[in-house]
């Protein structure tokens, strides 16, 4: 038996089991869930930074509206922060890199 103790995806122990498989979960809250779920973050940008797709940003945001969540914010409130800031300072398309400020 193959031994992981990671936060995994809400479906995942079901599909184990729809695999033929049996597994062993537990349900964690609080500051230890959050502390798995800013390990998953790092772990998922290290997979974006390895295969650069669009399935592992789709991971990160997932992981990102977990961590709002746990934060006591919705998915809404997290996309409706980000829109905000993206008028009032930009995003990141652009290129831009501030050498200098004089």
């Amino acid at each position: 038996m193959k031994i992981y103790n990671k936060l995994v995806r809400d479906r995942i122990p079901e599909i184990i089991k729809e695999d033929g498989k049996e597994c062993e979960t537990e349900i964690v809250r609080g500051i230890e869930k959050q502390e798995l779920l800013e390990k998953k973050l790092l772990e998922e940008v290290q997979e974006y930074i390895e295969d650069k797709n669009l399935e592992e940003l789709a991971d990160i945001m997932e992981v990102l509206f977990g961590l709002a969540n746990e934060l006591g914010y919705n998915e809404e409130e997290l996309l409706k922060k980000r829109a905000d800031k993206l008028v009032d300072r930009g995003g990141f398309k652009e290129g831009i890199v501030l050498k200098q400020v004089k």
